[in-house]
């Protein structure tokens, strides 16, 4: 079966409606029976059936989450979706996320389904922003812990807590320098910011020799960079929507993998 845009598109669409409709067996059954959901990325993975709903009981289930588009990118069997998501958290708290979700589906008897969702988004700005309630947030603070342990209990509240983790300053910088290098033309200076042997492909699939990289992004300009775990995305304004995502090592010295999507 060939993958249609549209066909894709339908897929992934039906994840904030049935969200925003509280469906929590049509949300779950979206996903393969394999599928992970790495939300934020840098936390530890749900995988299968039984880990998603507990995800979606914590984390969807007591939520008003409104999804506002920015972008939507089709690469393969892979749509790359650019939002702001506004979370209702209780009565007085309302939060603003900007975010990149990434979902890879697969076709399962001639029909397409979600492997694997990957959201980047910051979990400590969000904690910041969430703190700047004050008072107000004490109830959703308390609430949001309750049912981190009813639902994930201690390994699985660790394993959230580990997406304060990664190289978010350091590795924006080393990121934000790679692309204003690329959008000047400077190749040596962009060069250098990549580690030995780092891969550059559009897509996941697809290799992009750096000359050839270098030259559709020169003059780009770039908004939204997102630190999530060991992962930097960045958004291309203007005309043509692009979203990078760069893995990075070194401590977030270096980048060790760029994907490029566009269409």
């Amino acid at each position: 079966m060939t993958a249609s845009r549209s066909a894709l598109i339908d897929v992934v669409d039906r994840s904030p409606l049935m969200a925003a409709d509280h469906d929590r067996a049509g949300w779950v059954g979206l996903f393969t029976d394999d599928g992970r959901v790495e939300d934020p990325v840098g936390s530890r993975p749900h995988v299968g059936p039984q880990q998603i709903g507990r995800f979606y009981d914590t984390f969807i289930a007591p939520r008003e989450i409104v999804f506002h588009h920015e972008a939507d990118i089709v690469s393969d069997t892979t749509v790359i979706r650019d939002v702001v998501l506004e979370v209702g958290m209780g009565p007085a708290v309302t939060m603003r996320i900007p975010a990149v979700l990434r979902y890879d589906l697969r076709e399962i008897d001639d029909a397409w389904r979600i492997e694997r969702l990957r959201a980047y988004w910051e979990l400590p700005a969000m904690m910041v922003q969430f703190a700047r309630n004050g008072a107000a947030a004490g109830p959703q603070a308390l609430e949001l812990s309750r049912a981190l342990i009813r639902n994930q209990g201690w390994r699985g509240s660790l394993g959230f807590a580990s997406g304060f983790r990664g190289a978010r300053f350091r590795g924006k910088r080393t990121v934000r320098g790679f692309l204003d290098a690329v959008a000047a033309g400077d190749q040596l200076r962009a060069w250098r910011a990549l580690g030995s042997g780092a891969l550059i492909t559009r897509g996941e699939r697809n290799p992009l020799k750096f000359g050839a990289f270098s030259e559709e992004l020169a003059g780009a300009s770039w908004t939204k960079v997102i630190a999530a775990g060991s992962s930097i995305t960045a958004s291309r304004s203007g005309a043509r929507a692009g979203v990078l995502i760069a893995e990075l090592g070194n401590a977030g010295g270096d980048i060790t993998r760029v994907r490029y999507f566009a269409e």
